[in-house]
């Protein structure tokens, strides 16, 4: 054992000493781009009929509810790498982004989607080459059919079920958000034929808690997803079971439970929603990066916050997947995939960083745990003109690009073999997943 932990500490340190590889074998690059993949995490739309209202279920915490706030350079929308999209998913003619030219481009969209109806979301997977697309959802919806797309349903509100009012003067951002959490969670209440909360924690645990995972499970969720630390920190603790009680029981019906008591609260029910979750077979998906918003906290989602929950003998049978890899902490994630239930993707950074930059995240954990590596768009949409289309094929493109680079690196430093290399690209962007999740047998 000191051994294998020896020759990790080796790795890390060696990774963090090698030079930054800056460009791809053409020859890698190429059969990566042939690889059909499995997008882990995204937010694709469902189609909308003439006349129907836009779809508002694309994600429990809608960035729209936020104070205004700068977004990165490659998500501006005259970032012009989407030139790149329109030309290959549209047949865009032009090098600019000019009104003119743009407002034609929206009435080709416009004809696209028309033709393709309900397909039209299977043709965007079709055209990156995507088997299978992970939809982070409140419900799915017309268009999202298995088995191109997986549902990842939101188990957040489940956390929350006391007054959040001292949360939401605390922090602006918690003041936009808590309100969907409560809407939502009122939703998964009434789909269980309740009126209200129980009186009693057990019975909130079995008639709520446990009655909506195995309800999502039947409508075919594969996954359930976390944005906590949009809400608070990812630090949830071992918690004691009769103060979590004593907390529920108190205020359910009103008043206000001190900090202190509420988190016990919740880091109660998040080990006893994980514990739900290795039952049903459902993976645990985690928010973990500097995420959106002029107030979100980066160092309440650094991954080691959740160390005693890996670290949790009685949950080693609940997979967990650190989404978006920790970012910007992606170094510290290493450590946490050593465990035997940890997985990470690398979705977001795939919008976020440029290619080299994001190669070397990944060469970090390639050398490492290339079988716990999930690929991943987290593809949303900013409106029509750079829709969800538009980001999976920047996530896209710019994800085989970082993989090829990364790979080209551990090649030429006499690492792995080319064949080595073809091998680990093909588990980041489809066997890890189909192996995590049992696709092949779905």
């Amino acid at each position: 054992m000191k051994l294998i932990v020896l020759l990790i500490s080796i790795i890390v340190i060696s990774a963090g000493q090698s030079h930054a590889q800056t460009k791809a074998d053409p020859q890698l690059l190429a059969e990566i781009s042939k690889i059909k993949a499995i997008d882990h995490h995204a937010h694709p739309l469902k189609v909308i009929a003439a006349g129907e209202k836009p779809d508002d279920e694309f994600d429990a915490l809608p960035l729209e509810a936020l104070d205004p706030f700068p977004l990165p350079a490659r998500l501006q929308p005259d970032n012009p790498e989407f030139i790149g999209a329109w030309r290959q998913l549209y047949a865009y003619q032009y090098a600019d982004m000019s009104e003119a030219h743009t407002k034609e481009l929206l009435t080709v969209k416009q004809r696209v989607a028309a033709e393709r109806g309900d397909g039209y979301a299977s043709w965007l997977l079709d055209q990156l080459n995507i088997e299978t697309m992970f939809a982070n959802r409140v419900a799915m919806g017309r268009g999202l059919a298995t088995p191109r797309f997986r549902w990842v349903s939101f188990v957040d509100p489940l956390l929350f079920p006391l007054s959040n009012e001292a949360a939401k003067r605390a922090n602006r951002d918690y003041r936009a958000f808590y309100p969907g959490e409560e809407k939502l969670l009122k939703r998964y209440l009434s789909e269980s034929k309740l009126g209200e909360l129980p009186a009693k924690l057990d019975d909130y645990l079995k008639q709520v808690i446990s009655a909506t995972l195995e309800r999502q499970k039947r409508e075919g969720a594969i996954a359930v997803k976390y944005e906590a630390a949009y809400l608070r920190k990812l630090d949830f603790d071992e918690a004691d079971a009769s103060t979590a009680r004593a907390t529920y029981e108190r205020y359910v019906r009103g008043g206000e439970p001190s900090a202190a008591e509420y988190k016990t609260l919740q880091d109660f029910l998040f080990r006893y929603i994980a514990q739900e979750c290795g039952r049903l077979g459902l993976a645990v998906h985690i928010h973990a990066i500097d995420g959106a918003g002029g107030f979100y906290r980066p160092s309440g989602s650094d991954p080691l916050l959740m160390e005693s929950v890996f670290n949790d003998p009685s949950l080693r049978t609940t997979n967990f997947v650190i989404v978006h890899g920790g970012a910007p902490f992606t170094k510290q994630v290493i450590s946490l995939m050593g465990k035997s239930n940890v997985y990470a993707d690398f979705s977001a950074q795939t919008f976020l960083l440029y290619p080299r930059a994001l190669s070397e995240n990944l060469r970090y954990w390639l050398e490492a745990f290339p079988d716990r590596v999930l690929f991943g768009t987290d593809a949303f949409s900013f409106g029509p003109l750079v829709d969800w289309g538009e980001v999976a094929w920047l996530s896209n493109t710019s994800a085989r690009q970082a993989l090829a680079i990364a790979l080209t690196g551990m090649m030429d430093d006499g690492e792995i073999t080319r064949e080595r290399a073809l091998q680990i690209a093909r588990m980041v962007l489809r066997e890890n997943a189909i192996k995590l999740y049992g696709l092949d047998k779905k």
